[in-house]
């Protein structure tokens, strides 16, 4: 390994330990180091990697000193990352560079604009929290941003509904990718095509090359020029780190064929990987970490290369050798980051990248024609159209692979997991390009024993309400902290599927523990459409029911899956409890006499407070203003919560005034399915939770969330990101009339 690679991993090394806080691929990184550098030069790096932890930890400090400064109030200025209105939560970043989350109050603002902002100021492990956020605009968003928008508003009237994933491809816009597609390619093991990276601008980079060359241009002038493009798009989409170190590498291998001077995968690779000298949180990016950890595996692959005889085979054979073996390679050394980010590994991986990879090879440079076409609509939508069997593909590709049996596995990915699999595969990449593997094998082999062997214990300690993904329905799951679970409603039904089989039954089983309790709220298929498959799979020892009968086939299934499965079934009566470990389960409602006057099932929604310590969770199912009304006449006093699960999915005719003030929640979840045909959650909704300091998430936007607590504290986890919710201080006064 070059002198220059080492002298950058263990820089990298240094800025990882003090800026992650899962240094797993920094202890990979030092071992890769000390393994392959020349004694002599030992003393150098480690110079070098104790100069990357203080340069680290000076960028922590002044993220932190920033961070005080924010969280001691007044206004902040920000310049936000998504639109933001009255009841969004939106991601910002402060004029120090600290990430800030706001929950909208008031105000109004673009994607890229710069606002001030102030609310009630909280840190968390996530950043700065902001909550009762007003905001006034301060400048406007830049002329790049504005570029931007207007090149997402051509992609979106050029490709129609394809445009969300063209969005992801082109411009590294993946806002619009509901959380199912992301789901879906995360199982296939291809969520790595769904930003630009280096694979999105090498094959752009390829065809402007490819053109320039058809065109007559000589070779040295066809570099430059691609080199020139390339880096022009990159800077045009916002300069994602993946494609700035692509682009790099791209430019600093041109330069060298120009120059006709030799030079090592290892030293493009340090080229590219050197964007923490100049900005130290890239280290911490998780695109940036898969873009280097996967151009690793593809040196490690050459090396094999030259290595094994059977992958220099020509023809058709050894080029299929070489792909698999790639593909394989690639999956092997970035599953630790993927395990960290989606909690699962594709085992179909090497497969589905075998066959996605040609077809992404044509497609990415058609999108990019289509791009460059843009002010000439008529040519633009011809290359849409032309791309969209391509487009297609993949996604069937996607989700072929997800649906196979066996494609992804769950894993525990905390912290000792990590470093061992990390450790693991840094001493495969010392065996792959090591003239004498034996040593590093070893240390591999030692590491993924340990990794193997050492007991997964999922259990975090805490209480968890997960509001599951599952489209235009309802599903949510109660685990506690011994690892019991309790769900309430099982989402939707389709012809030759559920969401109870697809979702919620292997969400519940790769974590492991037991179902206690299946509740229902009300017999409508966007609740009950998984339960039958939920009874049938888990055998729950109790299923609470409203009472009030459905018609809808997929209730009777429910009552016959429990009948046949020994499944207690009990009605739900006001005032009784089910106790499960630490986690009380208070029943508000229907009330039989209630029922009887009923003729719609919202309104006999089940209604039941979850408390645990002094943080109370209050589930809503659909019940609509009648059904809030009897409960602020009966049991007004049990409905504060800290949790509100927002009733019928966010629509107009639940989540009354007066509902809302006497529950008072901090955080407001809302199941909704993305682009749902009935405009849910309704504006007044978000603007009547926004006025009462509610942090609201949705499943449409923000996918899986998780709200924790130990009975005292209240955190959240969205995409893979904790915060704590500040407590709860007097109820907050709104606007008279304001609904």
């Amino acid at each position: 390994m070059p002198l220059v690679t080492s002298a950058v991993l263990a820089y990298a090394a240094g800025l990882l330990i003090a800026l992650s806080g899962m240094p797993g691929w920094s202890i990979a990184a030092l071992a890769l180091v000390v393994a392959t550098a020349p004694p002599r030069g030992r003393l150098l790096l480690t110079a070098l990697g104790a100069s990357g932890l203080v340069s680290g930890e000076s960028a922590r400090q002044g993220e932190r000193s920033c961070e005080q400064r924010l969280a001691q109030g007044g206004a902040a200025e920000v310049v936000l990352a998504a639109p933001a209105a009255p009841g969004s939560f939106v991601r910002g970043v402060s004029s120090c560079g600290v990430v800030v989350r706001m929950a909208i109050r008031e105000g109004t603002a673009a994607t890229g604009a710069r606002v001030r902002a102030q609310g009630e100021v909280a840190r968390t492990s996530a950043g700065i929290l902001i909550t009762e956020t007003r905001l006034q605009a301060v400048a406007a968003p830049s002329a790049w941003a504005r570029w931007r928008a207007a090149l997402g508003t051509g992609i979106d009237s050029t490709f129609g509904a394809r445009s969300p994933l063209v969005r992801a491809l082109l411009i590294a816009d993946a806002g619009d990718l509901t959380p199912g597609v992301r789901e879906t390619f995360a199982s296939a093991g291809l969520s790595h095509m769904l930003s630009v990276s280096g694979l999105h601008v090498g094959l752009i980079a390829a065809a402007i090359l490819l053109l320039a060359q058809i065109a007559g241009l000589p070779r040295a002038r066809a570099e430059i020029l691609t080199a020139v493009v390339t880096a022009a798009y990159v800077v045009l989409i916002g300069a994602p780190l993946p494609a700035v170190r692509s682009a790099l590498m791209l430019a600093a291998a041109s330069l060298s064929r120009i120059a006709q001077r030799p030079t090592s995968a290892w030293a493009t690779l340090a080229i590219g990987a050197g964007l923490p000298l100049v900005d130290p949180r890239a280290i911490t990016s998780v695109g940036y970490q898969l873009s280097a950890v996967g151009m690793v595996s593809l040196v490690a692959t050459g090396a094999l290369g030259r290595r094994w005889e059977w992958l220099g085979t020509g023809g058709w054979q050894g080029t299929l050798y070489r792909s698999v073996m790639t593909s394989v390679m690639a999956t092997l050394f970035t599953a630790p980051l993927v395990a960290a980010v989606f909690g699962k590994v594709s085992l179909v991986a090497p497969l589905t990248n075998l066959v996605a990879m040609p077809v992404m090879a044509l497609l990415q440079p058609m999108l990019f024609l289509a791009a460059v076409l843009l002010p000439l609509p008529a040519a633009a939508r011809f290359v849409a159209d032309a791309s969209e069997p391509l487009m297609i593909a993949i996604d069937r590709v996607a989700s072929i692979g997800a649906t196979l049996p066996g494609a992804a596995i769950p894993v525990l990915a905390d912290r000792l997991s990590l470093v061992l699999a990390c450790a693991s595969l840094a001493g495969l990449a010392v065996a792959c390009v090591s003239r004498f593997p034996g040593r590093a094998l070893v240390v591999s082999a030692a590491a993924c024993a340990m990794l193997a062997w050492r007991p997964a214990v999922a259990r975090s300690g805490l209480t968890e309400l997960h509001m599951l993904d599952v489209g235009q329905g309802d599903a949510f799951a109660l685990r506690t902290a011994r690892g019991s679970w309790v769900l309430f409603d099982a989402g939707r039904e389709w012809e030759g599927g559920d969401a109870g089989r697809r979702t919620a039954v292997p969400y519940i089983a790769r974590r492991g523990g037991r179902l206690q309790a299946f509740i229902l709220s009300h017999p409508h298929a966007d609740h009950v459409g998984g339960a039958a498959s939920v009874l049938r799979a888990l055998r729950p020892a109790y299923y609470f029911d409203p009472g009030y009968a459905g018609a809808t086939r997929s209730y009777r299934a429910s009552l016959l899956a429990a009948r046949d499965g020994g499944v207690a079934w009990r009605r739900v009566r006001p005032g009784d409890s089910l106790v499960v470990d630490e986690a009380v389960i208070t029943f508000l409602a229907p009330d039989s006499a209630w029922t009887e006057q009923l003729d719609d099932p919202n309104e006999a929604s089940t209604v039941a407070r979850i408390r645990v310590g002094r943080v109370t969770m209050l589930m809503t199912g659909d019940a609509e203003a009648g059904e809030e009304r009897w409960l602020l006449e009966h049991r007004r006093g049990d409905l504060r919560a800290d949790v509100l699960k927002v009733a019928h999915h966010g629509s107009r005719t639940s989540s009354t005034s007066e509902f809302l003030d006497a529950v008072q929640p901090r955080v407001a979840l809302i199941p909704v399915g993305a682009g749902n045909v009935y405009g849910h959650p309704e504006p007044q909704v978000l603007r009547a939770l926004a006025l009462r300091a509610a942090v609201v998430l949705r499943a449409d936007r923000d996918g899986t969330v998780i709200a924790r607590t130990d009975g005292v504290r209240l955190e959240v986890e969205t995409r893979g990101e904790r915060w704590t919710v500040p407590p709860r201080g007097l109820p907050k006064p709104h606007a008279p009339g304001q609904f």
